[in-house]
């Protein structure tokens, strides 16, 4: 039987399907934008020049120098570009340093965003916004920052290295588990994150078997935005605090970060939220936290923080870190715990 809830659906058009970007005109016009300033990695380079000549008209001009963790310092240069062009809106292509920007700019100018997800990041459709400054990154969230319309076209997945799309698939995937136990859950996002998981559990062996299987690389997506909705709805707790700290704090990839410590930070959760996550047990087995290590193996994905050049001598203060400002999670906050969590992670042990 429910219980009482809360539930608050967050505004965002999307738009899906193989060959959506050809609508990106279109949305653009019905979003009320007239000049984009159109986002990108260095990377990602080409990709938005391309999509600046096809907006004609509609294109102000193209920034690329977006990085990982939403540095301020970028923001504040991207934000010089959108005012000397004159631009009215953002087009973010790529995946969560890109999405990052055009959030951060939305931020300080309240621009309509339009983003075309290229990985499976899922914060496109969240009101919250990471961004980094001093080592430390923090988060804030308004309804500035949640982004108008989304155009999720799997074709622009094809060519999306496999290592890049199993870690961004497992952090979309950590959204969704942690939205199982989150505080303020409740049955939409539950069942968001279920079906979330289960499609991309099925999906991503799919595409590391054949990275250009289409309907393998459909489903993802699917799965990516329903669990980046669960994120968008509900709190999160440990395993995304400790993300925010290895990734701001000591500048590890976001992605591969998600991908090593998830069953790690699950294993840490899994008595104390044991009825909630109770649903996952028919994917990964009754050890919630092996079964997703052993996932994330058989994948191919990155097991040890020290391969992605976090030292050893640096735990300790990630582990300050982690524990110094209290936050909600279904287990007390214990710092020796913690800190042991934090080794094996750092090892590819496997979770206890």
């Amino acid at each position: 039987m429910a219980q009482s809830f809360v539930y608050t659906s967050n505004p965002a058009r999307i738009v899906f399907g193989a060959g959506s970007i050809r609508q990106i005109a279109k949305e653009l016009r019905r979003l009320g934008g007239t000049r984009a300033l159109v986002l990108s990695t260095p990377s990602q380079h080409p990709n938005a020049q391309l999509l600046s000549e096809q907006l004609c008209t509609l294109s102000a001009g193209i920034y690329t120098n977006a990085i990982m963790h939403t540095p301020v310092a970028v923001t504040e240069q991207a934000m010089t570009i959108f005012a000397a062009c004159g631009a009215d809106c953002v087009v973010s292509l790529g995946g969560g340093s890109t999405i990052g920007l055009g959030k951060a700019i939305a931020y300080r100018n309240n621009a309509p965003q339009l983003v075309v997800p290229t990985t499976y990041a899922g914060s496109e459709v969240t009101s919250v916004l990471g961004q980094t400054e001093n080592r430390i990154k923090t988060t804030v969230s308004d309804i500035s920052i949640l982004p108008e319309v989304v155009i999720y076209d799997p074709e622009l997945t094809l060519s999306l290295p496999v290592q890049i799309s199993i870690t961004s698939g497992l952090n979309a995937m950590a959204h969704a588990v942690e939205g199982l136990y989150a505080l303020n859950r409740n049955p939409v996002t539950s069942l968001m994150a279920i079906e979330g998981i289960r499609t991309l559990k099925h999906a991503l062996p799919l595409i590391v078997a054949n990275p250009i299987d289409i309907q393998a690389r459909t489903d993802a997506l699917y799965g990516a935005w329903l669990c980046g909705s669960v994120l968008g709805s509900v709190g999160m707790a440990l395993h995304h605090k400790l993300c925010h700290t290895l990734g701001g704090s000591f500048n590890l990839p976001h992605a591969a970060t998600h991908a090593i410590t998830l069953p790690h930070t699950i294993a840490y959760n899994a008595i104390a939220a044991a009825e909630t996550l109770t649903p996952i047990t028919k994917l990964f087995g009754n050890n919630i936290g092996d079964g997703l290590y052993d996932f994330a193996v058989s994948l191919g994905a990155p097991i040890a923080l020290k391969d992605l050049g976090l030292k050893e001598s640096e735990l300790d203060y990630a582990a300050d870190i982690v524990v110094k400002n209290p936050y909600w999670n279904p287990r007390p906050l214990e710092r020796k715990a913690i800190r042991a969590l934090l080794q094996r992670s750092w090892n590819g042990s496997r979770p206890e």
